[in-house]
């Protein structure tokens, strides 16, 4: 069993001796003072979204009620010598707890910021209406992001403790998985390696390429299940890191996705069947190839994905295509070869072309009949017209 942790109080401690009644009239409002603080936590940290619902989130707002209840008794006292260590232990089991639900640090000193910031509003308030003095005021400010200080310490303690003893095999298990499912490993390997790792598989996953600098600014607002492999893997760009995150294979499930993602670098795979992620990591590196500046939905550039996907192959395909042209003038090869790109897209129409090339429909009418003399019947055969898109669009 690995030793405990609690970080010792280092600082001066503040008093602040609130008057009694001040005290109960405070304390009678703590449920709700509770409540606000476990709603925000909610709104403001998704990973705690589905965490704190239900019986788990009566839990979590009892214990909140307790430790703003221990801090009350805390500013009643004369004595700064009150001790700490029943809330300070709660934190530290609390920091354990939350590493073994697979939250991460940043999620839970997140929590613990905006518990602050709204215990702190809320008696705040409710303490300036009983009447205490703006001296007072500020020092009971002061004892609140003390106290708060010391138990995020404590979570923080325990949360380390927990990652270096089971956490730190569990991590190694989702590390396995992570590669099992990136390399397309068998359905039969990859639910054992789930298994392993106590990792319940989602509806759907889509792998997600992003700059590792926004790596764990992306976490805080993805589900606390995101698989991050952190080996190196030989198709991802240097610089970045994946992250393989559940959705739903809905509209709404890719939409909610991308919005946590907005603001980021991030390329998105298509949201494929959980056993099927390779596929969305496979595209996604392709469309990292594409260096497109900022947050990339795949599914919005299919046909540039197809069109690269074998280099080579387009190629070989756009040579063949301008093959008649081979003998003529680079200038008037240059030319033809325009004419015929706007021609196949604009589908035989002179006047778009003329547009599109700013020429003159004349000048259109002129190059059609040079095309037509190098390549006779093909330009109306619909198999050409079809290469001559793939190969020039």
């Amino acid at each position: 069993m690995s030793r405990q942790r609690v970080r010792p109080t280092t600082q001066e401690r503040t008093q602040v001796g609130l008057d009694p009644e001040v005290a109960a009239t405070m304390r009678s409002s703590l449920a709700q003072v509770a409540g606000s603080t476990v709603e925000a936590i909610i709104a403001e940290v998704p990973s705690y979204a589905g965490a704190l619902a239900g019986r788990m989130g009566e839990t979590i707002r009892n214990a909140v009620e307790l430790a703003l209840g221990g801090f009350l008794t805390l500013a009643s006292k004369e004595d700064v010598s009150t001790p700490l260590a029943p809330a300070l232990e709660g934190a530290y089991r609390l920091g354990r707890g939350e590493a073994r639900s697979g939250r991460t640090m940043e999620a839970l000193l997140a929590a613990y910021r905006i518990g602050a910031r709204v215990a702190w509003r809320d008696l705040s308030r409710a303490a300036v209406a009983q009447g205490v003095d703006a001296e007072q005021v500020a020092r009971f400010a002061e004892l609140v992001f003390a106290y708060i200080d010391e138990l995020s310490a404590a979570s923080a303690a325990g949360h380390t403790d927990e990652l270096e003893s089971t956490g730190r095999i569990r991590q190694r298990n989702l590390e396995r998985l992570a590669r099992a499912l990136v390399s397309g490993a068998a359905p039969d390997a990859i639910a054992a390696a789930a298994a392993r790792a106590e990792w319940d598989p989602p509806e759907a996953l889509a792998a997600v390429l992003l700059p590792e600098s926004q790596g764990s600014q992306a976490l805080k607002l993805l589900s606390a299940s995101t698989l991050q492999p952190t080996d190196d893997l030989a198709d991802v760009p240097e610089g970045h890191g994946l992250l393989l995150v559940p959705s739903t294979d809905s509209a709404a499930g890719r939409q909610g996705l991308l919005r946590a993602l907005r603001g980021t670098s991030a390329v998105v795979g298509p949201t494929v069947p959980w056993l099927e992620v390779a596929r969305s990591h496979q595209r996604a590196v392709r469309a990292c190839a594409l260096e497109i500046e900022g947050l990339v939905d795949t599914d919005e550039h299919l046909a540039d994905l197809l069109l690269g996907a074998d280099a080579a192959t387009r190629a070989d395909l756009r040579a063949l295509v301008l093959a008649p042209l081979a003998d003529l003038r680079p200038a008037t090869a240059d030319k033809l070869t325009e004419t015929l790109r706007s021609w196949v897209l604009n589908q035989g129409r002179r006047d778009a072309v003329a547009g599109e090339l700013f020429v003159h429909p004349q000048t259109v009418r002129y190059r059609v009949q040079q095309l037509r003399e190098l390549y006779g019947d093909r330009l109306e055969e619909p198999q050409f017209v079809l290469q001559a898109t793939l190969a020039l669009a």
